[in-house]
C-alpha cells in the first residue's frame, strides 16, 4: 500500500485558542502536517511566501487585512495554494466574496471535525468543497461562475475601507500603509463613489457585512 502523500498546511485566524483547536484535529492524520500559523492577512500571505503550503486554511474576518483580501493575494501570487475559508457566516455573499477571492472551499466554524479532514482532502484533488450546512446549489453556481459582479474595489481600496471600518483616522492608515494622508483620501473617496456610501457608518456597515473585518 502506497503511503499517503504529505499535505502541508497554514493555519490564519486571529484567535489563538481556535488554531490550537484546527491544530489538534488536523494533526490527528499523520499526513498532515501543521508547518505554519499566522494570526491576519498580511503574516498569511508572509507565511506562504516563505513556505510555500499546499493547504491554508483561513479565517475570513480577521483585523487588520481580511481573509478574502488575504485569499486574493495569496491566490494571485500562488495559484498551486488551496485555500479554505472558515466563517461563521453562512450568507451567500460571503461565500460568493471567498469562492470569487479563489478559495477551494469554504466551511462553517460550527461544523463537525470530520469535515474539515474531507475539505482539506478535497481541495488537495483539486476539488472544491462547501460546508454541507449551506445549500450545496451555491456550489453548481460557483462552478458555472454564476455569480453576482460586486462593485469591484481595487486591493488598496479594499484594505483602506477596512482600516476605516476599525476607527482608523486618514493618518493613522497613511502610517500604516506606508502611504501620504492625501493619498489615503483619495483611495477612501473612490471607494464611497463606487459603493455609493457616503459616511463612515455606512463604510463601517459594508465593511462588517461583506466580511471585511473582524467587528461585529
Amino acid at each position: 500500500m502506497n503511503p499517503l502523500k504529505v499535505i502541508k498546511i497554514v493555519l490564519v485566524d486571529d484567535h489563538k485558542i481556535l488554531r490550537d483547536g484546527l491544530r489538534s484535529i488536523i494533526e490527528q492524520k499523520t499526513n498532515l502536517h501543521i508547518i505554519g500559523e499566522a494570526s491576519d492577512g498580511r503574516a498569511a500571505i508572509e507565511q506562504c511566501d516563505k513556505l510555500l503550503p499546499d493547504v491554508v486554511i483561513t479565517d475570513v474576518a480577521m483585523s487588520g487585512l481580511n481573509g478574502v483580501e488575504a485569499t486574493k493575494q495569496i491566490h494571485k501570487k500562488h495559484p498551486q495554494i488551496k485555500i479554505i475559508a472558515l466563517s461563521m457566516h453562512a450568507n451567500k455573499q460571503f461565500i460568493q466574496g471567498m469562492f470569487k477571492a479563489g478559495a477551494y472551499a469554504y466551511l462553517l466554524k460550527d461544523g463537525d471535525s470530520s469535515e474539515l479532514i474531507t475539505a482539506i482532502n478535497s481541495v488537495h484533488q483539486n476539488k472544491k468543497y462547501l460546508s454541507k450546512k449551506i445549500d450545496q446549489s451555491y456550489l453548481t453556481l460557483l462552478n458555472r461562475e454564476e455569480v453576482i459582479v460586486d462593485k469591484e474595489l481595487s486591493s488598496r481600496e479594499i484594505e483602506v475601507l477596512q482600516l476605516i471600518a476599525e476607527g482608523n483616522s486618514s493618518k493613522q492608515i497613511a502610517e500604516l500603509l506606508f502611504l501620504s494622508s492625501k493619498t489615503v483620501d483619495v483611495h477612501k473617496n473612490n471607494t464611497m463613489k463606487k459603493l455609493e456610501l457616503y459616511t463612515i457608518p455606512e463604510l463601517t456597515k459594508y465593511a462588517i457585512r461583506n466580511g471585511l473585518t473582524s467587528l461585529e
